[in-house]
């Protein structure tokens, strides 16, 4: 199966299924010299895992990272880094009567059309699952952004219709204390409150994660297919879910006036200052040094308690109703995600940056 290798120089390739014995990545390029602070690194790890509020999956996996090349006295060498994460809470027993089964709005069908068969347990290649290992990687590459003070950070803006007001002036510091990962606490609340109600429906959500990266240097992002926002748009397009990526104004500006899009320009102390900010930090698909912001849309999760409509694999219509253990909304699981591919792009195209000076 080819496509399971994302970036130029800093280059991740993921391996493994969700009910498989482990999942892991190999990432080449990785530059020499990064501490490796496993108590930040299982800090992200910690953030993504399942188990973690009673609206996420109730799979409980540790998510330890065991890295088995690439580090020699607390530091990358610069040689090919290799780590794994164990699976140790599969129940593929919860995935027998899916077997002959195409769930709804699921890969199901399309990896059974495309490779002539599937791993039913979990979703295998296609589950959220795999996801652990980018944040994983993501984590590595926040280290080396630390250098360079780059910060990235993603909360959840909007979950079904409740959705915040301004998701452009946010405190950083509220959003991993929420179960939702919204900074708005009483937004929170009527979050909480919908997939409740969603969750004694047998129903699920989704909604939206905004994104931010500051102190990013001018000049990241190549012409002409390179585009800064076309990477970040395939990173996150990449993830599980994810339905539609917007930068900047994005859909908003199509009914906004030229002049009301334009961000003014002006020198203060010798620099480069953009009075507005409606471009998101990326003009002509180069960063401009202003802060680089997007959202992410992701879908309500396919795999739903209610009774609904499928065929099996010969066509036969059937009723289905999906055991397991899911989500009700992967939105607040999706931040640390979203921020680990936003660091992966960033760590790509620093790299790419700085082998052209």
């Amino acid at each position: 199966m080819a496509g399971n290798t994302f970036g130029q120089i800093f280059r991740l390739t993921t391996f493994g299924e969700s009910h498989g014995q482990a999942i892991g990545g190999v990432i080449d390029g990785c530059p020499a010299g990064i501490p490796l602070d496993e108590n930040f690194i299982a800090g992200e790890m910690a953030r993504r895992k399942p188990g973690t509020s009673a609206f996420s999956t109730s799979r409980k996996e540790e998510d330890k990272v065991q890295f088995i090349s690439g580090i020699f006295n607390g530091k990358t060498t610069g040689t090919p880094l290799a780590f794994i994460i164990l699976n140790n809470d599969q129940r593929s027993a919860d995935y027998d009567d899916l077997k002959d089964l195409y769930r709804p709005s699921h890969a199901d069908i399309t990896y059974n059309l495309k490779f002539g068969s599937r791993d039913c347990r979990g979703g295998g290649r296609a589950s959220a699952r795999e996801t652990a290992v980018r944040v994983a990687a993501g984590a590595i590459a926040k280290l080396y952004l630390k250098k360079y003070k780059i910060s990235i950070h993603a909360f959840t803006s909007q979950i079904a219709d409740i959705s915040l007001e301004n998701n452009l002036k946010v405190d950083i510091s509220a959003i991993d204390k929420d179960p939702l990962r919204c900074p708005d606490k009483v937004v929170s609340l009527k979050m909480q409150k919908k997939l409740i109600q969603l969750q004694k429906e047998g129903d699920s959500a989704g909604g939206i994660v905004t994104c931010f990266a500051a102190n990013c240097p001018a000049g990241l992002g190549e012409p002409v297919f390179d585009k800064l926002q076309a990477e970040l748009a395939k990173a996150m397009m990449s993830i599980p879910a994810a339905k539609g990526f917007e930068y900047g104004e994005g859909f908003a500006s199509a009914e906004m006036k030229g002049s009301e899009h334009n961000d003014a320009i002006k020198m203060k102390n010798g620099k480069i200052v953009f009075v507005t900010n409606h471009a998101g930090g990326i003009l002509g698909g180069i960063s401009n040094g202003d802060d680089i912001y997007f959202n992410v849309a992701f879908k309500p999760v396919s795999s739903i308690s209610k009774n609904q409509k499928t065929i099996n694999s010969k066509g036969v219509e059937k009723s289905i109703t999906v055991k397991g253990r899911h989500d009700i909304c992967v939105v607040p699981r999706a931040v640390p995600v979203v921020e680990a591919m936003t660091a992966l792009v960033i760590t790509d195209h620093l790299l790419r940056l700085k082998t052209l000076k």
